[in-house]
C-alpha cells in the first residue's frame, strides 16, 4: 500500500454504558473496551489498540507507523 493511502488515525467511539461507566469501540479494528471514567476508558482504548496491533504489519493493515487514536464521546440527546 502506498504511503499516501495509509490511514494515520484509529477512531474510537465512547458512550455511556447502560449499567455504569463507558464502553468504547474502534471503527477500523476489532477493539472494544470499557472503563468507569472517561480517563480510564481512554487509557484502556490506548492499551487495547497497542495490544491489537502488537507484532502486526501496520502497512498490511493499512495504517501508517504510530497512528493517532481519536476518541469521540457519544451522548444521547436529553428531552427538555
Amino acid at each position: 500500500m502506498s504511503d499516501s493511502a495509509l490511514r494515520t488515525a484509529i477512531h474510537a467511539r465512547a458512550m455511556p454504558d447502560a449499567e455504569s461507566g463507558y464502553v468504547a469501540t474502534c471503527d477500523e479494528i476489532a477493539v472494544v473496551t470499557q472503563g468507569e471514567t472517561l480517563d480510564e476508558v481512554a487509557a484502556n482504548v490506548r492499551d487495547a489498540v497497542a495490544l491489537h496491533l502488537e507484532g502486526g504489519d501496520l502497512d498490511a493493515l493499512g495504517f501508517a507507523a504510530e497512528p493517532a487514536i481519536i476518541v469521540t464521546l457519544e451522548l444521547a440527546p436529553t428531552q427538555a
